[in-house]
């Protein structure tokens, strides 16, 4: 009973910092100095807005997400990669889907990840090994004993065909993702994999991954920067504001992971 509880405390902090709760805080101090330093609280007030406003955008999110997914490159040739496996990381899950038989199933950003694996697959008849364990998703209301990499694998199994060889089930994020698949690869000799992820993710988990010994291939999907942009990127959505959220905690996740680097961690 403790453990979820402990989780839940964990994602507090995280989601504060991130928008748009914390640009929320920014206007609520804002209006707070309002009353005593009127300038000073039109002005954090004023930007606290601007910030929402901007960030609410998919034109906003594609600025933000930029720097991230410049990092990356779509890969070319897969078959001429020499990679032995191909593996593929968790994003999320739908929690007890009614018409799944309230199982657990991947979410759509998953999703996106399987698809093109199963794509690499085709193309390069590697084996795959799906990586997702509990995940840092509401503590307590996930199918008992089933992962995300149990998703996953059935994801890939029953909605595209491809079968999947190993299973990484214990991770709770994308360091332990690294660690736990390396154990699993290196004892059947693979050292050599193509990584899917998204790729704004892509940055931290290729760095994880070469980290834990792994000779990684990027092979990332979902390039949002790439799309056109047209006068609704600029009018404020929810969807701009995922991408935001997103791409904010990947810039805070890279940072953070270069600094347990660095502290040999």
């Amino acid at each position: 009973m403790l453990k979820p509880v402990l989780d839940l405390l964990n994602q507090i902090p995280r989601d504060l910092i991130l928008p748009p709760a914390s640009l929320f805080l920014v206007i609520a101090i804002g209006l707070a100095l309002w009353r005593r330093r009127p300038r000073a609280g039109r002005i954090v007030a004023g930007t606290g807005l601007a910030l929402l406003a901007f960030l609410s955008t998919t034109g906003g999110a594609r600025l933000l997400g930029a720097p991230l997914e410049n990092m990356t490159a779509p890969l070319r040739a897969p078959e001429r990669a020499d990679a032995q496996a191909i593996v593929v990381l968790a994003a999320g899950r739908v929690r007890r889907a009614p018409e799944y038989d309230d199982r657990d199933i991947p979410d759509y950003v998953a999703l996106a990840r399987l698809r093109y694996a199963a794509h690499l697959q085709r193309k390069t008849g590697l084996p795959v090994l799906v990586s997702g364990g509990d995940g840092a998703g509401d503590p307590g209301l996930g199918s008992p004993g089933w992962s995300e990499a149990d998703g996953m694998a059935a994801a890939l199994r029953e909605d595209f065909g491809v079968p999947v060889r190993w299973l990484e089930s214990r991770s709770r994020d994308t360091a332990g993702n690294a660690a736990l698949s390396a154990a699993i690869l290196r004892a059947d000799g693979v050292r050599r994999i193509l990584l899917v992820t998204d790729a704004m993710h892509m940055p931290r988990a290729h760095a994880v991954f070469e980290r834990a010994g792994m000779d990684v291939v990027a092979a990332p999907t979902m390039f949002f920067g790439r799309q056109p942009l047209s006068v609704h990127a600029w009018i404020p959505s929810a969807e701009g504001m995922r991408r935001s959220w997103y791409a904010s905690y990947e810039l805070i996740g890279m940072v953070w992971y270069r600094l347990r680097a660095a502290a040999g961690r």
